[in-house]
């Protein structure tokens, strides 16, 4: 990538620097990334795991750049300088636009992965937008996350060759990571949300509790899933719910920068590790 004689980024190419950095790339490439790992271990094949990653990668980013367009008022307010949209990096109607873009590609992604699998990813993605545009403001601020993580797990067996939903721990651990992952995420900006008029379930139980409530949610997520398949609790189980608890307790328990995005990126571990519990009984998940 050149530089112009002045040693900035040309134009285009600083706007796509922008919108990437605006997609929310961290936990867009793990939920993408986790989802692919999942429709492999569950029988989907090469070809349908590659669809079911392009359906939740383009699902995943309206859900981003949605996100920043619609906040990107608050963000300038609160000097978010790690928000493009924010500090006038990138324009807002590029934003909404390529969010609008996406959506519009994830709706035929995902019925490619079968009728009944793409409309339950199509309501956790209208979850993830619905978030955006109105919840995160209300008491029911954890129901899009709940939603749209539950719907993952039914994204991958409700396509061929299963073509069943998922058991019910399934479902379960993944509505409990999703709220999990709800409450690590506000963690950091709490005090920025609530001068914005931003009063989600999170700003209403202020922050020592969401630090407190995280660990125990996510926790809970993972030893649904220790527990909740048929069979003996394996030793790979424990070592994992183990490793599950650490990382949980870890995350929100250290107290790093007021914007530090610890918290969330240890739920991303946890999440990683509940994929991975979810592998170890592909064959029961449906």
């Amino acid at each position: 990538m050149s530089l112009h004689p002045s040693g900035v980024l040309p134009r285009s190419s600083g706007r796509v620097v922008a919108l990437l950095r605006a997609c929310h790339p961290e936990p867009t490439v793990a939920v993408t990334v986790f989802v692919a790992v999942l429709a492999v271990g569950a029988g989907r094949g090469l070809a349908g795991s590659v669809a079911v990653a392009l359906a939740v990668l383009a699902g995943q980013l309206s859900i981003g750049w949605c996100n920043d367009a619609v906040d990107a008022r608050r963000d300038t307010a609160c000097r978010r300088g790690d928000k493009p949209v924010g500090t006038g990096e990138l324009p807002r109607a590029a934003a909404a636009a390529a969010a609008g873009t996406a959506l519009a590609l994830c709706v035929p992604l995902s019925l490619v992965c079968g009728l009944a699998a793409g409309t339950v990813h199509l309501v956790g993605v209208a979850a993830g937008w619905a978030y955006n545009l109105r919840l995160k403001r209300t008491v029911l601020s954890p129901l899009p996350y709940a939603v749209g993580f539950a719907a993952l797990p039914a994204f991958v067996t409700l396509g061929p060759p299963l073509s069943a939903w998922p058991a019910w721990w399934a479902t379960t651990a993944g509505a409990l990571l999703g709220v999990g992952a709800h409450l690590a995420n506000v963690l950091p900006d709490i005090e920025d949300d609530l001068a914005t008029g931003v009063r989600g379930l999170p700003q209403r139980l202020r922050r020592p509790a969401c630090r407190r409530l995280a660990p125990v949610v996510m926790s809970a997520a993972v030893g649904v899933l220790v527990v909740g398949p048929p069979g003996a609790t394996g030793v790979m189980d424990r070592v994992l719910a183990g490793a599950a608890v650490v990382a949980a307790v870890a995350g929100t328990a250290v107290r790093s920068g007021a914007r530090s995005r610890w918290p969330f990126r240890t739920a991303i571990v946890v999440a990683a590790i509940g994929v991975a519990e979810l592998l170890l009984h592909a064959p029961d998940m449906s």
